[in-house]
């Protein structure tokens, strides 16, 4: 299947067996008994159609492109019939009008019923969407003759109140369907307490680009590193071997001190702040074994904090 089978809001490369993958994945994965209501958001072509069609596939009702004046009554409709709608997933983008003001209307009904809404933004990188939809050959809904350039900065602009207030951002730019079903199901059913943080480590390879996404991001590449190492050139920084040459070094060791007294010192004041997620990006040359290796640490140190609930993805791991 490629991408222009799959529309104009196509997001990812997509794997051969994708299809399985999608198809054994049953209810059970990432749903609670509580309704689960998630609003999508996002730029045209980040993925948004992806991604319903992944919601869909795990039983939510999936309602897509509503004017934004019918939004109100959506969610009086949700919040009525608990047992028809226990799992929706609603997409609200500019076709709906003024996307801030829908999402926060929509957010504001459903709240005001008692049901609680993730937010999810799908996003990519200029390029992306550019080849995106020159594959497609669909017009962006903010073409006005000047190019699909400038559409895409205007809609950035648009959408940035959207992105700000967004309990999940997700850079599609390099994913598979596989790894957005996965990025999209640890970040939605992680809920954060009140004074939680959900937080989401990624790890990457500085030469493939900065996930969009982060909101910290910390550099690795001044640790020796296992890829001159025949021995360990092949194994990710998730095998014991590489992890234990990567966190033996006396400088992993000194930098992850500094790095938890930054984070016990700075994540009270993001939940002081009202900040509900944090994104912590970990990056080396690859991606495929010093920042794999510190990522993990990182991820286990926070989850024996008890900050909130943490998830972690390692971007470049399939690229080997």
């Amino acid at each position: 299947m490629s991408q222009a089978d799959m529309g104009a809001d196509v997001a990812v490369e997509v794997d051969a067996d994708v299809d399985v993958d999608v198809a054994v994945a049953g209810p059970a994965d990432g749903v609670t008994d509580e309704q689960a209501v998630v609003i999508l958001s996002g730029l045209s072509g980040g993925g948004k159609t992806a991604a319903a069609k992944l919601f869909e596939d795990l039983g939510y009702t999936v309602v897509d492109n509503l004017p934004g004046e019918l939004l109100a009554e959506l969610a009086e409709l949700v919040s009525s019939d608990r047992d028809r709608f226990a799992r929706v997933a609603i997409v609200v983008d500019v076709r709906a009008g003024d996307t801030s003001v829908a999402l926060a209307a929509m957010r504001g009904a459903l709240e005001g019923r008692g049901i609680i809404p993730r937010v999810v933004f799908l996003e990519a990188r200029d390029d992306v969407l550019i080849r995106r939809y020159s594959e497609t050959r669909h017009r962006h809904p903010l073409a006005d003759g000047r190019g699909i350039a400038a559409s895409i900065a205007t809609e950035r602009q648009l959408l940035e109140p959207v992105r700000a207030d967004a309990d999940v951002i997700v850079d599609t730019s390099d994913l598979s369907l596989r790894q957005l079903r996965e990025r999209l199901f640890a970040q939605v059913v992680a809920t954060a307490g009140p004074d939680q943080l959900a937080i989401q480590v990624i790890t990457f390879g500085f030469k493939f680009g900065v996930p969009l996404e982060a909101d910290l991001v910390f550099d690795v590449r001044f640790m020796q590193n296992p890829f001159y190492l025949p021995e360990l050139r092949d194994h990710s920084g998730l095998t014991p071997e590489t992890s234990s040459y990567v966190l033996g070094q006396p400088v992993t060791q000194r930098f992850l001190e500094f790095l938890h007294e930054f984070l016990d010192f700075t994540v009270p004041a993001y939940v002081g702040e009202g900040k509900s997620r944090l994104t912590i990006a970990i990056g080396c040359t690859g991606g495929f074994h010093r920042s794999i290796a510190i990522g993990e640490a990182l991820a286990g140190w926070l989850r024996e904090r008890d900050l909130g609930p943490v998830a972690i993805f390692h971007r470049e791991l399939d690229r080997r």
